[in-house]
């Protein structure tokens, strides 16, 4: 490490050691805690996962519970954080490491990135943060310190981009202490160099900082394109027989594989009520159903996520028969709703469904 990469690494971690955040999962060297915090705020912030973090631990204080707990569970205490995959990976990890390594969390960097839904940046952190593992750590904050102190404009969302940071992070790695320089680089990144606007005249590396001198910090890091935004129209059915309604189980390899929600009908584009009702699926699922009446107005939602925007409408139905209806989906007391792990989407609807002025 020559004298520049000292100077910063050294910088970095005096900056952290005054203004660093008072966050549980940095008072613990259990690979099991970290690994759940790393988890939890991947593309989460702090103030929304903190929360999850203590109800995860507290509900599966170790590995093993977390393992032979059952998926339903999982996804439950994860509803409303979005991104479920991240729960079902962490789910089969758990599973791995009680099959594969007799319980005990693995303790290279190795064997921490066979591990499912960890990736480099993941079994970095774990292995830095557990056993001092002298490993880098490049997340969305670290690429941005970086590309604004040395203005490195090659894209970050590109291999060749990764590579170059990745090394570049490794060289001002503090090896004696890769899990202090980790945490240090990392909440510099989250709290000094912010994306927007940040306080750059009282910035400990401002005398260091390529894009300050040019003065265009706002111009780093440089990404290659936008991913192609995907429309989905959705249109979900909520019908009622007494006191009962209907859920589904999503099964498919989509967005909330292994939620629940309400019957749904996607369809290629925007549809009145009229032309849903001359669908097929519309036809195949309320076929049977006695007396149908349904709500005059829908419940319209807009819901916005990292590739994809859904446009969501909600139908309130009432049946007097569900002989048939009753066999293709889970019928359920609507006070049982709360047993269910559904998508934040539809629990949206069911929040405000007892408010009428709310439907629009």
């Amino acid at each position: 490490m020559n004298q520049d990469s000292q100077f910063i690494s050294r910088t970095i971690i005096e900056w952290y050691n005054h203004h660093k955040r008072d966050l549980p999962w940095r008072e613990t060297k259990d690979p099991y805690r970290i690994w759940i915090s790393e988890i939890i705020l991947q593309q989460t912030r702090v103030v929304q996962g903190y929360d999850y973090y203590i109800r995860f631990v507290d509900t599966f204080p170790d590995i093993i519970q977390l393992a032979d707990a059952d998926e339903d569970q999982v996804l439950k205490l994860w509803q409303g954080l979005g991104y479920y995959s991240r729960a079902r990976n962490l789910h089969t990890a758990a599973k791995q490491v009680r099959d594969n390594f007799k319980g005990s969390f693995p303790r290279t960097y190795e064997d921490i990135l066979s591990l499912k839904g960890v990736g480099e940046y993941t079994a970095a952190a774990i292995g830095s943060f557990a056993f001092e593992l002298p490993y880098a750590v490049v997340d969305g904050n670290v690429f941005r310190v970086l590309s604004r102190l040395f203005a490195i404009d090659t894209p970050i969302d590109t291999s060749t981009g990764k590579k170059l940071f990745t090394e570049l992070a490794n060289e001002l790695l503090d090896t004696k202490q890769p899990g202090l320089y980790n945490q240090s680089i990392m909440d510099f990144g989250a709290l000094q160099c912010v994306p927007q606007s940040p306080d750059c005249p009282n910035c400990p590396l401002s005398d260091k900082c390529m894009a300050y001198a040019q003065g265009k910090v706002s111009s780093y890091p440089v990404k290659q394109g936008k991913t192609k935004v995907k429309e989905r129209f959705f249109n979900y059915l909520d019908i009622h027989y007494k006191n009962n309604t209907y859920i589904q189980k999503r099964t498919a390899n989509d967005i909330w594989k292994n939620l629940y929600e309400l019957p749904l009908i996607e369809t290629g584009s925007e549809l009145t009520l009229e032309e849903l009702q001359q669908t097929q699926p519309f036809t195949d699922i309320l076929q049977n159903a006695g007396n149908i009446s349904i709500r005059p107005v829908s419940f319209t939602l807009k819901h916005i996520l990292s590739h994809r925007i859904i446009y969501a409408k909600f139908y309130k139905i009432d049946i007097t028969d569900d002989t048939l209806l009753k066999d293709r989906f889970i019928k359920i007391d609507k006070s049982q709703l709360d047993n269910y792990a559904i998508s934040r989407l539809v629990d949206k609807y069911f929040e405000k469904q007892a408010k009428p002025d709310l439907f629009l």
